[in-house]
């Protein structure tokens, strides 16, 4: 048997889970131990097939709109960590559902933001991805029209505000860090007195993983972002990989993805992970690469981590003494 050619793996840290991804899972699964199956879960809890397939077979029911849950249920219904227009939680008030607020902390503060400048009188852009459930939640925390969706450099270039002294910007938190300077940056060119965050509204999970792979990318011949086609955060990451000059960088749900015919003549890989991508699948992609290879694994870390969300109120520990 021919001996297996060497591969160097470069693991980009950190990776995988944030820790607004943790606390989405674990209201939903505290809420199963708490309350019983079923739990319904508005959208999925995070864009990920795995992740969300585990949660259904212990007892999560996933549905795009509240309309889907039966009249008169007592089960909770938990928000995805993307957040959700203010008609939702109105709506769930009007029916009398039990509902619980996974909405990632880091979008919440962009609500907030916008909701100031709406208050002192300001038009506001968000830059963002349109029909992406976290701009759709930000959108609909104002009436109609108070906000202008902002997804390329050219509709910075072009947009005409009608007051051009009295803007905000905010931004969805998934987003390209280089894909928003410039954009940013065309806008106060354009309108110097606009108001921005205090600070970065692209999330410290997002920008940590954006940078590991910027470390990465330029020194391997490969590099595999574990996460969904509809994952934000993941998009960006085999974005950001692209252009630091990765010729091979894909994006990969499980090993059972993986093209294996782009991967003939490389010596090195990167692996990173989209902030809700377990780590059990980065594993399983370096045990399928094992099988062909002979491994040698290294850690690039660009930020240590150690943020922590606590859980909604009502599925916290001590919420069980009360």
């Amino acid at each position: 048997m021919s001996a297996k050619p060497d591969l160097k793996i470069v693991l980009c840290s950190p990776r995988g889970f944030c820790a607004g991804v943790v606390r989405a899972i674990d209201t939903v699964e505290r809420a199963l131990d708490k309350y019983g199956a079923p739990v319904y879960v508005r959208h999925e809890i995070v864009h990920n097939k795995y992740v969300v397939d585990g949660l259904k077979k212990k007892g999560a029911i996933f549905v795009e709109e509240l309309a889907e849950i039966p009249e008169n249920t007592t089960a909770p219904v938990v928000f995805s960590a993307h957040g959700v227009p203010k008609s939702v939680p109105a709506d769930a008030q009007s029916r009398n559902l039990f509902s619980l607020d996974a909405t990632c902390p880091l979008v919440t503060k962009v609500h907030r933001e916008a909701a100031i400048h709406f208050k002192r009188g300001r038009e506001i852009f968000l830059i963002g991805h349109s029909h992406h459930p976290e701009v759709v939640g930000t959108l609909g925390q104002l009436p109609t029209g108070a906000v202008t969706l902002i997804e390329t450099a050219e509709d910075a270039k072009t947009i005409n505000p009608k007051d051009p002294n009295n803007l905000a910007f905010v931004t969805q938190t998934t987003l390209s860090i280089d894909d928003t300077a410039e954009i940013v940056a065309l806008l106060k060119e354009r309108f110097p007195n606009i108001n921005g965050p205090h600070k970065e509204d692209i999330c410290y999970a997002t920008t940590n993983r954006q940078l590991a792979v910027k470390k990465v990318a330029p020194v391997v011949d490969a590099l595999i972002v574990v996460g969904a086609p509809n994952s934000s955060n993941s998009q960006r990451l085999r974005e950001v990989a692209e252009r630091e000059g990765c010729n091979i960088a894909v994006l990969a749900q499980r090993a059972a993805d993986i093209d294996w015919t782009k991967f003939g003549n490389i010596t090195s890989l990167g692996i990173t992970a989209g902030a809700s991508a377990p780590e059990v699948i980065v594993e399983e992609i370096m045990d399928a690469f094992a099988e062909r290879y002979t491994l040698h694994v290294e850690t690039v870390s660009a930020a240590e981590e150690n943020e922590f969300f606590p859980l909604p109120r009502q599925v916290r520990p001590e919420a069980a003494a009360e």
